[in-house]
C-alpha cells in the first residue's frame, strides 16, 4: 500500500502488486520510484515532441474546474469536513490519521445478514468508513490510529457537493466518536 500525504492528516491509499496490503513504502523505494518516474517522464516528453515543434500543452488549464480530478475534489471535501471536528477536538485527535481509499477491501460473506463491528460505518452491506486502531504492523513498527474513508461508496450516496460534505461529516463524527469512546452528539457539539 503506498501512502501519499495530501495535507493536514489526510492520506490517499493505493494498492500495489509488489507489496502486500498495508505494507509501508520505504524511503529507498520512494527514491527508486522517483528515478523511474523521471526517466518515464523524459521518455514521454520525447514521444510528445515527435516533430520538433515543442511540447503539447495540457488539455485543460489549471484554472478550469474540470482540471481537478474527482479524487482531488473528494480530498478537499474530506479535509473540510474533518477540519470542523479537528477544531474542537485537536488535542484528543493528535494521534489519529484520516485516509481515503477508493473502495472497501472488506466485504461481507452474506450481504443479507451482515453485522458490522463498531469500527465500521456502513450503509447496509456496503462499508463507508473504517476505524483502524493503533497497533503494530507486520514488521513490528508501531502504527497510528486511522480512519479510512471509502470514496466511491460515499460519492454514490451523495449526488451534490453539499450532500457529500454533510455525509462525510456525519461519517467522520461516527468514527471519531468510536475512536474517543464518546457519544456522537458530544463530538458534533464539541467539548464544553
Amino acid at each position: 500500500m503506498e501512502t501519499y500525504n495530501l495535507g493536514m492528516r489526510i492520506e490517499r491509499r493505493r494498492t500495489t502488486r509488489d507489496r502486500g496490503q498495508g505494507a509501508p513504502m520505504r524511503a529507498t523505494e520512494n527514491r527508486v520510484s522517483d528515478m523511474r518516474l523521471s526517466v518515464a517522464r523524459a521518455a514521454a516528453r520525447a514521444r510528445r515532441d515527435r516533430r520538433g515543434r515543442g511540447l503539447r500543452s495540457p488539455l485543460l488549464p489549471q484554472g478550469v474546474p474540470a482540471w481537478r480530478s474527482k479524487s482531488d475534489e473528494f480530498d478537499a471535501v474530506a479535509l473540510e469536513a474533518f477540519a470542523e471536528i479537528d477544531a474542537h477536538w485537536h488535542d484528543q485527535l493528535s494521534g489519529l490519521d484520516v485516509a481515503v481509499d477508493e473502495i472497501p477491501r472488506l466485504l461481507p460473506r452474506d450481504p443479507e445478514t451482515v453485522q458490522w463491528p463498531d469500527e465500521v460505518t456502513a450503509d447496509g452491506a456496503v462499508p463507508l468508513a473504517r476505524l483502524m486502531p493503533a497497533g503494530v504492523d507486520v514488521h513490528g513498527a508501531p502504527t497510528r490510529a486511522q480512519i479510512i474513508l471509502f470514496r466511491r461508496p460515499l460519492e454514490s450516496r451523495a449526488k451534490k457537493g453539499e450532500d457529500l460534505l454533510d455525509l462525510v461529516h456525519e461519517v467522520l463524527v461516527q468514527q471519531v466518536a468510536t475512536h474517543l469512546g464518546l457519544d456522537e452528539d458530544i463530538i458534533d457539539r464539541g467539548p464544553e
